[in-house]
């Protein structure tokens, strides 16, 4: 078991910390396109979602600049997650 565990630990990092992305990508992108529907999450979207992402779309919006910087900082990790693993494997 330990030897499973030991040779696959990179799919199960990614895998576990992937598993609330669609939670938290949902409740980001129904504050920048100010809905509640859950339609949302299957509409090819990107252009908005980018800018609220990466700048200030909803300055007095408390709730958006929490949950922007919370998903910044959920997807930087997913970046130094890949990061690591490629610099890892690269050999």
């Amino acid at each position: 078991m330990w030897s499973y565990i030991k040779d696959n630990i990179w799919l199960i990092l990614f895998v576990l910390w992937g598993l609330p992305l669609t939670h938290y990508r949902s409740k980001f992108r129904k504050i920048v396109y100010k809905t509640d529907s859950w339609t949302i999450n299957i509409k090819p979207f990107f252009i908005k979602e980018i800018r609220g992402l990466f700048g200030n779309i909803y300055p007095d919006n408390s709730e958006y600049k929490k949950q922007r910087n919370f998903y910044l900082f959920y997807l930087s990790v997913y970046l130094i997650l890949f990061l690591i693993y490629f610099s890892l494997t690269k050999n």
